[in-house]
């Protein structure tokens, strides 16, 4: 069995739940990703921020960058998957709930992040293009 583990990018970098947003957009730059997972003081996955949800959630609403901090644009609980989950239940999870990255958790500690490229690496053209499909929807 190919666990998520297998496919998953180990070691995400995050940004606090208290850093503003434009800390945010300096590490994603400076890592040249387009998403980081949100972690909380307590070291736990708060949820995920976007350049995009940057720009859409903070800066088209007039937002100021400086003031707004990472944990605000936290919604809900975030999805993910466990780390020794079998890896069709990680394609399944990325699917049913249309996310291009998806957290990898061991107990509690945020330990990877699945992406569609570790996909597109890992995986057949058909696992890959289905995935791909039912994401973009």
């Amino acid at each position: 069995m190919t666990s998520a583990r297998d496919l998953m990018t180990p070691d995400p970098r995050c940004v606090g739940e208290k850093d503003s947003l434009v800390e945010a957009a300096r590490l994603l730059r400076d890592l040249d990703v387009g998403a980081l997972p949100i972690c909380g003081e307590d070291g736990r996955l708060k949820g995920m921020l976007t350049d995009r949800d940057i720009v859409v959630k903070c800066l088209a609403d007039g937002g100021d960058p400086s003031s707004v901090v990472a944990g605000d644009l936290a919604e809900g609980e975030p999805v993910t998957i466990g780390a020794d989950d079998d890896v069709q239940e990680a394609l399944r999870t990325m699917q049913d709930h249309q996310v291009r990255r998806l957290p990898v958790i061991d107990g509690h500690d945020l330990v990877g992040i699945i992406s569609q490229a570790d996909i597109a690496r890992s995986l057949s053209s058909s696992d890959t293009g289905r995935t791909v499909e039912e994401i973009s929807e």
